[in-house]
């Protein structure tokens, strides 16, 4: 079995620079885990926001640790007591302290990547690993907050920050489930007052009020990121109709959870979002351009 791997090294916050190759030594299985060999780890906001520092690692030592919120891959190695995957076998898995704030483990950004059995979900065989990475985590984000907004069929869903990760899966996944979907974009005119059943929002800040009185009386909004910012305001004289304001975080995933998006997302056969493929060892590139908002979709890394 493979002794070394190459990952992606952090040894200190600050610009896409602190990203690094470094060769790693990969620990034998504790009971209970797998070894993926890494096929595709997209890059999400949350990577950008600790990289930079404004999103503290919350265990006691910090560094060096090795990003990455998710990632796909095959099975070469399991532990003894590991009998629901088989070498060979194609599974991914995302939050649940695999990198992320939490970091209990090292994170996607590496060829090899060493996780418990139970929070990885399954995936077919001839899986695109690339298309399925560009969905993942969005993708999961998406539809479990989508569950918050209630049945979409025949619904206007107002989408914002539609070019982004969350937001162009949540589009498709929208129209898969019969909803009209407003994408909103940086340029594009405000949703009208009234106009929309349901609203998921990434973006908050200044555009919020704007979002809750596009909603008609009884509609819902689910927040899953504030891209503008966590300060809001709005006329609470709005709720009085019904409206209700509720939110998402895959802080709370679990494998279960996990596993049942999994299966909703291929049964859905979404086209991938807007995606870009860069090799691995470019992850410093690859915060950079996201951060100078040089790509629309997500951005996945290659080993």
């Amino acid at each position: 079995m493979e002794t070394k791997s190459r990952a992606i090294v952090m040894r200190r916050t600050g610009p896409p620079e602190v990203l690094a190759v470094e060769e790693i030594a990969l620990a034998p299985l504790a009971r209970g885990e797998v070894r993926l060999r890494a096929l595709a780890s997209a890059i999400n906001y949350s990577d950008l926001q600790i990289r930079a520092g404004s999103w503290p690692i919350k265990r006691e030592q910090r560094f060096p640790y090795v990003p990455g919120l998710e990632v796909v891959g095959e099975v070469v190695e399991v532990a003894p007591d590991v009998s629901e995957l088989a070498v060979g076998d194609r599974a991914w898995t995302t939050m649940q302290g695999l990198g992320g704030v939490r970091a209990e483990r090292d994170g996607g950004y590496a060829e090899h990547v060493t996780v418990a059995a139970g929070v990885l979900a399954p995936l077919p065989a001839d899986v695109d690993a690339v298309e399925f990475a560009a969905v993942g985590l969005a993708g999961v984000t998406a539809i479990e907050a989508m569950r918050r907004l209630g049945p979409l069929d025949g619904r206007t869903l107002v989408v914002s920050g539609a070019t982004g990760g969350v937001g162009a899966v949540a589009v498709e996944i929208g129209r898969a489930l019969g909803a009209t979907v407003v994408a909103l974009e940086r340029s594009s005119p405000p949703p009208q007052p009234g106009s929309a059943d349901v609203v998921l929002d990434g973006v908050a800040g200044a555009l919020f009020p704007t979002l809750v009185a596009a909603l008609r009386p009884g509609g819902r909004y689910c927040i899953v990121g504030a891209a503008a910012g966590g300060e809001v305001a709005f006329d609470a004289w709005s709720l009085l109709d019904g409206r209700a304001l509720t939110g998402y975080s895959t802080e709370d995933l679990d494998g279960d959870a996990l596993r049942a998006a999994t299966r909703e997302l291929l049964r859905l056969k979404l086209p991938p979002p807007p995606t870009k493929v860069l090799p691995l060892a470019e992850a410093a590139r690859a915060h950079a351009l996201l951060e100078q908002r040089a790509v629309r979709g997500r951005v996945v890394l290659v080993p």
